[in-house]
């Protein structure tokens, strides 16, 4: 179905880009560094899934519509940013205890891979990402392109978590030393939230 030439650039092209310093990644490193393994697999898979999201929309014409609308984009892409500018401020006001001994309830993995779903989501630029990458890797001659995005679409989400949970998973292994220092936990749960809030503004932000 999938032409190998093709599909050994996609795979090429997709492991760089899932590399590439972004919201995503740097979510699941500090959830790794202040909440431990378990914390960022849970948010690798989350946006994995939401990947998966993408590229259904993809598929069904959605990230066309966003294209074509400035006021939708717009509107989903503040609500992208005022949504992990929360998560943020969560992380800042329990500075020191979002650590899974300090406070499980906010480490819980399910919703940790919840807010990941939906950080993902509500994010268009990825919605755009996918209807412009996607079909660069699509033979017209091979048939049935929907199904080819499909698979493209799932091999992607294979690929941001298995490369998404190493980073998750080297990044708890730091996060246990620091449990074990308290102070600089708190400051890293600061920075933490920091990020998050930096990475909500860059989103939200008019002409971004």
């Amino acid at each position: 179905m999938l032409d190998p030439t093709r599909l050994s650039f996609f795979c090429a092209a997709s492991i760089l880009l899932i590399l590439t310093p972004g919201p995503d990644n740097l979510t699941v490193l500090t959830r790794g560094i202040t909440q431990g393994r378990t914390a960022a697999l849970s948010a690798a898979a989350g946006f994995a899934l939401g990947n998966l999201g993408h590229t259904l929309f993809a598929i069904l014409g959605l990230s066309a519509l966003l294209a074509s609308s400035a006021a939708l984009y717009g509107a989903v892409k503040l609500a992208g940013g005022v949504y992990l500018v929360w998560i943020g401020v969560k992380l800042l006001r329990s500075a020191g205890t979002i650590d899974t001994r300090g406070n499980p309830e906010l480490a819980r993995p399910l919703l940790i891979f919840n807010q990941s779903v939906i950080a993902n989501l509500l994010n268009p630029k990825v919605a755009i990402f996918f209807m412009a990458f996607f079909p660069q890797f699509v033979s017209l001659e091979r048939g049935h392109v929907a199904v080819q995005m499909l698979l493209l679409g799932i091999l992607f989400v294979l690929l941001t978590f298995l490369f998404f949970g190493l980073i998750g998973w080297f990044a708890g292994s730091l996060g246990r030393w620091l449990q074990q220092r308290p102070r600089a936990g708190r400051w890293l749960d600061r920075i933490a939230g920091g990020v998050l809030i930096g990475l909500g503004v860059r989103l939200a932000w008019p002409g971004r």
